[in-house]
């Protein structure tokens, strides 16, 4: 028989969005944290930049909302802007006392003696950062205060399948009452009920062939969120980093935006430095900027990868600075304080997701998201650098506090069915699922990626259409597994940034295409995309 867990909440997803979650619900409240590798083997642990935020006397409230707005293109929510930047110093002071070592410099008397750094689109300097390794800082101070914590529960190696709700189980009064989810060491699925669920899985880069994403980026959250009748908003924005390390050696290794800001410059392989012709900030213009310009500069040399290089800048300071990079380099036969790094773009981070209120609501009762699987209106068409940590700990401040609240009143779920694998079998052939998913990533990055086009986005919905038949047959046949799992979900992400793509005629942000290359005016609203089974409800539920 399939076993069964209750808690007061569930959280799915072990990043800094589902652990500090954790960590901020009220102390009495049973809280399960479901994470599908390690606790912490995702985006946050890789994340090397900062978090932004208001700490300089110099800099501004206003100033960092007015950077956000520009670089989100038009389609940033103003209000969501302004609240997320008004509590950054708060959560940074959350971080500071939960024992984060953020960079010190004892020079900074206006910024209380941090280091703070400047990236892309900022007018000021207001990244608080540990080096140039501040997800790995975050997610390991989180985890060892999660670890101690005695009302929260940890399954690790846990992948979550669907959400179950009410409405499934022929209820007219629909909410979510919590999920399936496969263990994928014993392949045990358990159904683990609450009063609450929370995705905050991240986000779907992996759906592409190049990405700076961990393993685990599948898009889970949204997929499920989706298929449980909830709307998703602006999954064409997909943000590529325009540095990855170029090298067969490195997997996804990032090469952080603090680099530029530190005045490292892309030259071509010839050394010409090229970012001035593109855009008057050069080096520090918004990612997609920098993206579409390496992008365009690599086709038209007919080469593989750039250089960026901060080798002009004092040794001592590079080492100082930026360890993590310095050191992997180094493995790799590459000393960054003499000689240039190869780079190229990568898919990044997911500017959309699952569509929530300012308390992290979904459209379902009882669902929250927060995070980067999540589109509360913060990044827009383009998300400014360190602005994604600091909404992850905002927005899960926000649901707590929503959580606390109507903890009380909120009734526990009832029984549900248990899981019913009794008519599937063992894969036939574990090869059609690794094909499936390198054909997948192949045509997203050909057909879906940086520039974009009507007849690229055809082809790419043409092929997902027939590669989603195969993926139901065998989801349907097959005992589930992780692989399985994660396939499906990337098909119907990768669906969902198609259909998005193919609504929004103009180029704005991070969304390209050659056959409207200029902004309009009049497409100034998110893309919000509305699936069958949704139930009107509003934003915003009771009680």
């Amino acid at each position: 028989m399939t076993s069964s867990h209750r808690f007061d909440a569930v959280i799915i997803g072990s990043g800094a969005a589902g652990l500090s979650l954790a960590l901020r619900l009220q102390a009495d409240l049973s809280v399960a944290v479901v994470s599908k590798r390690e606790l912490g083997e995702g985006n946050t642990q890789y994340a090397q930049g900062g978090i932004s935020a208001v700490l300089n006397a110099a800099d501004s409230v206003d100033a960092h909302v007015q950077d956000t707005l520009k670089a989100g293109a038009g389609l940033c929510e103003a209000d969501i802007v302004r609240l997320v930047v008004e509590r950054g110093p708060g959560n940074i002071h959350w971080l500071l006392a939960a024992g984060v070592e953020f960079t010190r410099d004892a020079a900074a008397t206006d910024s209380n003696g941090y280091h703070l750094t400047r990236e892309g689109g900022h007018s000021h300097r207001r990244v608080i950062h540990a080096a140039d390794a501040t997800g790995r800082a975050v997610a390991q101070t989180l985890e060892a205060q999660v670890r101690a914590r005695p009302n929260v529960a940890l399954f690790e190696h846990h992948t979550a399948i669907d959400l179950i709700t009410a409405a499934k189980l022929g209820a007219a009064d629909n909410r979510c009452l919590g999920a399936y989810v496969l263990d994928s060491r014993s392949g045990e699925v358990a159904s683990f009920l609450a009063r609450f669920v929370v995705i905050a899985t991240g986000g779907a880069s992996k759906v592409y062939l190049y990405t700076s994403n961990p393993d685990v980026a599948t898009g889970d959250g949204i997929a499920m969120a989706w298929r449980a009748g909830c709307r998703v908003a602006n999954m064409e924005f997909m943000q590529f980093h325009p540095t990855c390390l170029y090298h067969p050696q490195a997997k996804s290794f990032l090469v952080t935006e603090a680099l530029r800001g530190e005045g490292a410059r892309l030259l071509l392989p010839d050394g010409d430095r090229f970012m001035p012709r593109f855009d008057q900030r050069a080096e520090l213009a918004p990612r997609d900027v920098v993206a579409r310009a390496i992008d365009h500069e690599m086709k038209r040399v007919g080469s593989k990868f750039v250089h960026l290089d901060i080798s002009h800048r004092p040794a001592d300071f590079i080492r100082t600075h930026f360890p993590t990079i310095h050191a992997r380099c180094l493995e790799l036969g590459i000393d960054i304080t003499r000689e240039p790094i190869p780079v190229v773009p990568a898919a990044h981070y997911t500017c959309g997701g699952v569509l929530v209120d300012a308390r992290a609501r979904t459209d379902l009762p009882g669902l929250y998201a927060i995070g980067e699987a999540a589109y509360t209106g913060l990044h827009g068409a383009n998300r400014m650098a360190s602005n994604s940590l600091l909404e992850c700990l905002v927005f899960a401040e926000l649901a707590a506090a929503d959580i606390d609240a109507l903890a009380a009143a909120w009734a526990p779920p009832p029984a549900v069915p248990d899981w019913d694998a009794s008519r599937t079998t063992e894969p036939d052939e574990e090869v059609v699922i690794s094909h499936n998913w390198e054909e997948l990533r192949r045509f997203m990055w050909d057909y879906v990626g940086i520039v974009r086009s009507t007849k690229r986005l055809q082809r790419a919905k043409r092929r997902l259409d027939l590669l989603r038949q195969e993926i139901i047959e065998n989801y349907s046949n097959f005992r589930v597994d992780v692989n399985l799992l994660e396939l499906r979900n990337l098909v119907e992400v990768a669906d969902l940034i198609v259909q998005s793509a193919q609504r929004r005629r103009e180029s704005r942000g991070l969304h390209y295409t050659l056959d409207f290359p200029f902004q309009d005016a009049n497409q100034l609203a998110p893309t919000v995309l509305i699936p069958d089974r949704y139930r009107p409800r509003g934003r915003r539920w009771s009680a």
